[in-house]
């Protein structure tokens, strides 16, 4: 038997605190929390996940994490309740300011499971997946 309950919130260190922030409560629709600028760092929830969003430090070099030469986050998955959901939060995303869609709907194997790929304006890569009917 686990030990844990479940996630409680996932750290992401971020690019640039305001541009993660407003491509999750624009385009995805998510509540920021409050913020605290000495860090600074902010929060973002859809109600069920928390993420907590962590500014780098741009006094020093800045590099952007490859999920093929690095240990840690690969992609943050998050679910969808329907295919017409993630066409249509994929056209919504694929018009926020500084997003790249590595690619639009398409199904996870065999399927019934459907997901799009595409990496926030900081370079997150972020998954949608509608797991079928």
């Amino acid at each position: 038997m686990s030990e844990t309950s479940g996630l409680h919130h996932l750290g992401l260190a971020v690019r640039d605190l305001d541009d993660t922030v407003r491509f999750f409560t624009d385009a995805l629709g998510w509540t920021e929390g409050p913020r605290d600028m000495s860090y600074p760092r902010s929060s973002v929830s859809d109600g069920s996940v928390r993420l907590t969003l962590w500014q780098v430090d741009h006094s020093q070099p800045v590099t952007g994490f490859d999920r093929r030469q690095n240990i840690g986050l690969h992609h943050l998955a998050l679910e969808v309740d329907s295919m017409a959901r993630l066409e249509a939060l994929t056209d919504r995303i694929a018009a926020h300011p500084g997003t790249q869609v590595e690619f639009r709907p398409e199904p996870m194997g065999q399927g019934p499971r459907y997901h799009a790929m595409f990496r926030e304006p900081g370079g997150i890569r972020i998954e949608l997946v509608w797991p079928g009917a």
